[in-house]
């Protein structure tokens, strides 16, 4: 099936997220781990795990439109020192990866590529899920402060 080559460049892009937040979310979940933090390990390492899969969407999505998926990119990566700043740096990854999400579906739209609007539009749902729970954490260091907070999370 020939594709629409904008639309598979606004793919790719998304795809480079994907790619950056697999990474990240990995480092920070490791990191996590090591500190002995098992709640916030279990959930970023899902978290990974979650855009690795959405990574693989996209790529069958690029290649079933006969696009080269790019998998040669890979965005910065925001990596904190400690808890706190690794949640504020993964939900800025996140606000990103949104961003570009709710771009590749305005081009799909105009496009008129609506099956791969529904598929981002899927990885879209799940993406404001996680930056939910991630706003969610930074609101509760911010009510309970940081001890309270990772005392919880061991």
């Amino acid at each position: 099936m020939r594709g629409n080559t904008v639309v598979i460049a606004a793919l790719n892009k998304v795809l480079t997220r994907k790619l950056t937040a697999i990474n990240q979310y990995f480092l920070h979940a490791r990191m996590f781990k090591n500190w002995g933090f098992a709640t916030l390990n279990s959930k970023i390492y899902k978290a990974s795990i979650e855009e690795m899969k959405h990574a693989d969407d996209v790529i069958e999505r690029i290649l079933l439109l006969d696009g080269l998926p790019n998998l040669q990119e890979l965005g910065k990566l925001y990596i904190g020192e400690e808890p706190a700043e690794m949640l504020k740096l993964d939900d800025k990854l996140q606000t990103e990866d949104i961003r570009h999400i709710r771009d590749a579906i305005s081009v799909c739209e105009t496009e008129h590529d609506f099956v791969s609007r529904q598929m981002l539009a899927k990885i879209l749902e799940q993406q404001e899920e996680h930056q939910d729970w991630l706003d969610t954490q930074r609101s509760l260091i911010e009510t309970i402060g940081v001890e309270n907070y990772l005392q919880q999370q061991l």
